[in-house]
């Protein structure tokens, strides 16, 4: 299991533990008037009402075939225009037959047809005599679940993704034209540097080719600056940021950032044809972002970009490159 299938499936055991109790007390009001519509359209109606903390978008009970067994209740009240539609096909019925009697069942997040919104469906055994008669099910919006912090789960340590195949198949017909930044950017790294080991920048990323720089700044994450080169190349562009410590919570060692930077550089000029575009540092998860001639995209962590030298870019590798290949 990947890290994002880790994180996803920690979220789902969350939601599923908040909605255990609700939906296992509606299972139990379905299971004592399963055999009177009307008086379990109420019965969910007044759970509603009692616990809006537990509130849905929508909530229904079906039976074990699959069709829909009570009116459908929401804020706007309860709709039974519906009652006895087959609800089979539905994609959070599919496993029925390997549902646990006590465990919440949550369907995959899916798109609402009505709000656009993502939604999820919960689902519950309702048992009568020991026997299955059918299942309790509440729709969700998203941002109606407690959901949690998922922080901690891992990122991969090496991603590449392919570009453009139109720009990968006219590779080896361009040549490296050297930029503006290109003829400052020993000034421009030894800015950059500074930013970010002594004035609170966390992520960098330069594009040499336009002659830019985009910079996040630790005291103001939710923004970011745009820096042309007459700006980049100019010290005092190190006044418009605060002074501040380098953060102790980062992943990368104040010392890598020198590092990084300069094998930005050495990509950038080792090779007329295969060269780098654009590249990015972010100092708190300690991945590095690269972006090359041929639009294939890495990503890695500081460690092992500076662990590969540039045979591996341009000797042997360059055949085996995902964006080349």
């Amino acid at each position: 299991m990947d890290w994002l299938e880790e994180a996803i499936s920690r979220q789902r055991h969350s939601i599923e533990a908040f909605l255990a109790g609700p939906l296992g007390e509606l299972a139990s009001i379905c299971s004592y008037r399963w055999e009177e519509r009307s008086s379990l359209d109420a019965g969910l109606t007044d759970y509603l009402k009692r616990n809006p903390q537990h509130r849905c978008r929508q909530l229904y009970a079906i039976d074990r075939n699959g069709m829909l067994h009570s009116s459908t209740i929401s804020d706007a009240g309860h709709d039974g225009s519906i009652i006895g539609r087959d609800l089979s096909g539905r994609p959070y019925l599919e496993p029925v037959g390997n549902l646990q009697q006590q465990c919440v069942h949550l369907s995959n997040v899916y798109i609402d047809r009505k709000s656009r919104k993502p939604c999820i469906t919960a689902l519950h055994c309702i048992m009568i005599d020991n026997r299955l008669a059918g299942f309790i099910a509440a729709d969700f919006g998203l941002k109606d679940l407690p959901l949690k912090r998922v922080d901690g789960a891992q990122l991969p340590e090496w991603r590449q993704i392919k570009g453009d195949p139109a720009i990968r198949s006219t590779l080896f017909q361009q040549t490296r034209t050297r930029s503006a930044m290109d003829e400052r950017l020993d000034e421009v790294l030894d800015v950059i540097d500074s930013l970010m080991t002594e004035q609170g920048i966390f992520h960098s990323k330069l594009h040499f080719s336009s002659s830019r720089a985009t910079l996040w700044s630790y005291r103001d994450p939710y923004r970011y600056r745009l820096h042309v080169l007459d700006e980049i190349i100019n010290p005092k562009v190190c006044l418009f940021y605060t002074r501040m410590n380098y953060p102790d919570e980062t992943a990368t060692p104040a010392a890598t950032v020198s590092k990084v930077l300069r094998v930005f550089k050495s990509l950038r000029e080792a090779d007329d044809t295969i060269y780098l575009r654009a590249g990015s540092l972010n100092i708190m998860n300690g991945q590095v972002g690269l972006n090359f001639s041929c639009d294939g995209t890495h990503y890695m962590s500081t460690n092992e970009f500076l662990n590969k030298d540039l045979e591996f870019w341009f000797g042997e590798a360059r055949q085996k490159m995902p964006c080349v290949t």
